[in-house]
């Protein structure tokens, strides 16, 4: 009891603390700039309805903050590569929902987006990205295969890229900017995880992006992709415990970021309104994100929705009460899974012990046998 009581004791504490900072600022500056530019671009020539490619895109410069100029440039060029290919993916099963019809197009954007899910977590734990994990991969699919076709495919796949090279651009700039991080205590990337590692982390993502998706068609609502990215959401946090906690702050700050995003819509707001909202909260996440996960949600939810808005409109209060009710389909699905993980590894590790033990007896018998 003792030992509960004080594990509650530090995650309330991490729910309700902030982190020490780490000039958070310039890494901040630098992504709202990537997405600022592009958007800007976008409001000027009449393209609104290209926000989320080039949102998707802009998400690069998320990729590798507080690491040394070189291994962010190597990194987020990765990482800049993935998301491109996964706009793509997105924008191809947008053109063929519409030949397909909503129902078909829709299992197929669910099936497809919980294999890229799968395979995006295994890549970035290969290549070892931070953030780990494959939100923006996963968000860039399904969100974009869920919206009509708003251009074609090969200009999506233009689109985005573009902005993951301006996005890899301005990571250079920050070493001139302050943000070089020459001590920090990173890795070079990876050979370290097994295949048997690799394939349990794409067995964890697939599968729960995979149930939560299908309970969020099943509970009609319309967009089952946002239950598949809360259940993904907690199983990128390091250890068990925290990937529960992550749950449910992510339950937690989606439900206050909701308040947020009403208050936000309550009132008409002109298409470059919503951009530079969508700047100044994409600011204020990465300002908190690194410091404390549920109040980074305040400005992420509306930030997301606030995007998916400029580039295809939706009813703002069936939208809001959606994304709540899937966000706890999706977390409580996360939750599940890494509880059921835990069970699985535990099991397996007695089946070893045993194992070893028998073993170690029959060793022993044969000497004395001799």
């Amino acid at each position: 009891m003792p030992a509960a009581s004080t594990r509650i004791q530090a995650s309330t504490k991490r729910l309700i603390s902030l982190g020490p900072s780490r000039v958070d600022h310039i890494p901040a500056f630098r992504i709202a700039l990537g997405l600022a530019i592009p958007l800007s671009v976008l409001l000027v020539t009449g393209h609104v309805d290209w926000a989320m490619y080039v949102g998707f895109g802009a998400f690069t410069g998320i990729y590798s903050k507080y690491e040394p100029t070189r291994m962010r440039f190597r990194r987020q060029s990765m990482a800049g590569a993935l998301l491109t290919v996964c706009v793509t993916i997105g924008a191809t099963l947008a053109q063929l929902g519409e030949s397909m019809g909503t129902t078909a197009g829709s299992w197929t954007a669910l099936v497809v987006g919980s294999v890229v899910a799968g395979l995006a977590a295994a890549l970035v734990l290969k290549l070892g990205l931070k953030p780990g994990g494959a939100i923006f991969p996963l968000f860039a699919v399904a969100a974009i295969a869920s919206a009509p076709p708003a251009a074609p495919i090969w200009a999506a796949f233009l689109i985005a890229g573009a902005c993951a090279s301006l996005c890899v651009g301005l990571g250079l700039l920050g070493h001139w900017a302050g943000e070089r991080h020459p001590g920090a205590d990173v890795r070079p990337a990876t050979e370290t995880w097994s295949r048997a590692q690799l394939g349990a982390e794409f067995g964890r993502f697939a599968l729960a992006a995979a149930v939560a998706g299908m309970l969020g068609l099943a509970s009609g609502m319309p967009f089952p992709y946002w239950a598949q990215i809360a259940a993904i959401a907690p199983l990128s946090a390091p250890g068990r415990t925290l990937q529960v906690e992550r749950g449910l702050h992510r339950i937690i700050g989606t439900t206050l970021g909701i308040i947020t995003t009403a208050f936000l819509l309550s009132f008409p707001a002109e298409p470059w309104q919503l951009v530079v909202w969508v700047v100044v909260l994409q600011f204020l996440a990465e300002m908190y994100v690194m410091r404390n996960y549920s109040f980074a949600l305040l400005f992420i939810t509306p930030m997301a929705l606030l995007m998916v808005q400029l580039a295809h409109p939706q009813p703002i209060g069936t939208m809001l009460q959606a994304r709540v009710l899937e966000t706890v389909i999706g977390a409580v699905v996360g939750i599940a899974v890494v509880i059921i993980a835990a069970l699985w590894d535990r099991r397996a590790a007695r089946r070893r012990r045993a194992t070893d033990g028998r073993m170690g007896a029959d060793v022993e018998d044969g000497s004395l046998g001799e």
